[in-house]
């Protein structure tokens, strides 16, 4: 079948296998990423060299992963580079395998989040993942090879191979010593929920390889994730994590998303602690060891981070929302940290600046290990304001960028940031509407000062946005 347009997203490719794309466009996906691979290591007219570039691809537990790895691998080798299989893991471990052996590229077959009858590819080329006009371009090349069909493919070159090499031991292993020596003496309880996902092969043993105690929920890999969607910044999906804390008299509780390149957290009570306030914890902890960093935030974050760590001596910069984007823009920085509100979470400081949940939460426990007081006390000294999680309302992939985009003129009398959809400067507080890049839907944040206010904030925001869409749907 021939794959849907819109499944070429901001950052990624997702969809609904059988509906919106199937194993065909894994292959030519495969065609196009190796063209684009070979031409940016200048070996697009040198078979030889070009044959001796190795390309990544990963994977995830979604039931149709096999059938589209194999179609994905068989387009590389066709698009005439070697291919190294790391296995069944989380996006990151794709992600250090091309950054530790130094790779041409990699890809990974994921749809994260979303439901289990979807799928998709993050893709790198060298240690860069692919977002914007990059992935826009892999589209005309794969529209290309898809006219051409694939009885014109050459076949494979011989020296063209895929080599399996199962990189999970050696991540886990590097994640462990990466951390260990900076563990604190507090012998720490942890319940994790792997919801189904990847985390569940990593995480469980990266915590008790730092000394934790772990209390595991759903961390057998299930591709029809049959407990709860594999999404840790919904909270209807943490309540049994909520609730097992709070009965195992644990210090936290962590989760991570479906390729586990996402954290979630809630403190010893069950409360969730978000992206944006995880930043803070890590940033405190970064200003002990590095003189005026650099942390990044997206426009889903709190003013309170932006301005606690700006007053700690960092330097914090704000960023469009998505992974791909964010990892380019730490780059472009030099930045230490950065993080947004649904759970990526990058490190450059001691690590490779790529988001990884499994990091993450090393990271995270060995703040806690260095403490005595309860994970819930870690932010108290911050002024106390009243907001929302992540909120996403159904909005139809065709109008949601529009209605976004009409929105940014939408509330003229208040002072308002378009750097990614509109962020509304009120009196007290902000709220914020930009349209999902993975999700047929529009996201909503609030922040104000008193519970009052925000009601009053969203209603503003929510009226506004309706008459909006409803010019545009009729």
């Amino acid at each position: 079948m021939v794959a849907k347009d819109s499944i070429f997203r901001e950052y990624d490719i997702r969809g609904t296998v059988g509906i919106d794309f199937d194993a065909d466009l894994a292959y030519f996906l495969g065609r196009a990423l190796a063209k684009k691979i070979r031409a940016a290591s200048g070996a697009e007219s040198d078979s030889k060299k070009a044959s001796s570039l190795k390309v990544a691809v990963g994977y995830d537990c979604r039931l149709s992963a096999d059938e589209l790895r194999h179609a994905l691998m068989s387009g590389l080798r066709v698009g005439g580079v070697s291919v190294i299989d790391t296995g069944m893991g989380p996006t990151p471990q794709l992600y250090y395998a091309v950054n530790s052996r130094k790779l041409a590229g990699g890809i990974m077959v994921t749809a994260s989040h979303n439901p289990g009858e979807q799928n998709g590819f993050k893709m790198m080329v060298g240690l860069s993942t692919l977002s914007g006009k990059d992935i826009q371009e892999l589209q005309q090349l794969v529209r290309c090879f898809e006219e051409l069909g694939e009885s014109t493919a050459p076949q494979p070159p011989a020296d063209c191979t895929i080599e399996t090499i199962d990189m999970r031991e050696a991540y886990l292993q590097e994640l462990i010593a990466r951390s260990k020596g900076h563990m604190g003496s507090r012998r720490l309880k942890v319940v994790v929920d792997g919801g189904n996902g990847v985390g569940g092969l990593i995480g469980p043993d990266l915590l008790r390889g730092l000394g934790c105690e772990v209390i595991e929920i759903f961390t057998d890999p299930d591709g029809r994730f049959p407990n709860h969607h594999p999404d840790p910044t919904v909270l209807e999906n943490i309540v049994d994590l909520r609730k097992r804390v709070v009965l195992e008299k644990a210090d936290l509780g962590i989760a991570w998303d479906g390729d586990a390149d996402r954290i979630g957290v809630v403190d010893e009570v069950g409360n969730p602690i978000f992206g944006d306030m995880l930043v803070v914890l890590y940033g405190r902890q970064l200003l002990k060891e590095v003189a005026k960093p650099t942390i990044i935030g997206d426009v889903k974050c709190s003013e309170l981070m932006f301005s606690d760590l700006e007053k700690k001596g960092a330097t914090t910069v704000m960023s469009k929302t998505g992974h791909s984007l964010i990892k380019a823009k730490l780059k472009e920085l030099h930045a230490e940290l950065a993080g947004e509100m649904s759970g990526h979470i990058f490190f450059a400081h001691r690590y490779y600046g790529f988001d990884d949940a499994m990091h993450a939460s090393a990271r995270l426990v060995e703040i806690v290990s260095s403490t005595n007081i309860p994970v819930s006390h870690l932010l108290a000294d911050l002024p106390k304001m009243v907001n929302t999680p992540e909120i996403r309302v159904d909005c139809p992939d065709n109008i949601k960028f529009a209605v976004a985009e009409s929105a940014k003129t939408a509330f003229p009398e208040f002072k308002t940031s378009t750097l990614d959809g509109v962020r509304i400067a009120f009196k007290d507080g902000w709220g914020l509407v930009r349209a999902s890049n993975t999700q047929p839907a529009l996201v909503m944040r609030f922040e104000a000062e008193t519970p009052g206010l925000l009601a009053e904030y969203q209603k503003l925001v929510e009226e506004r946005i309706c008459v909006l869409r409803s010019a545009m749907e009729s």
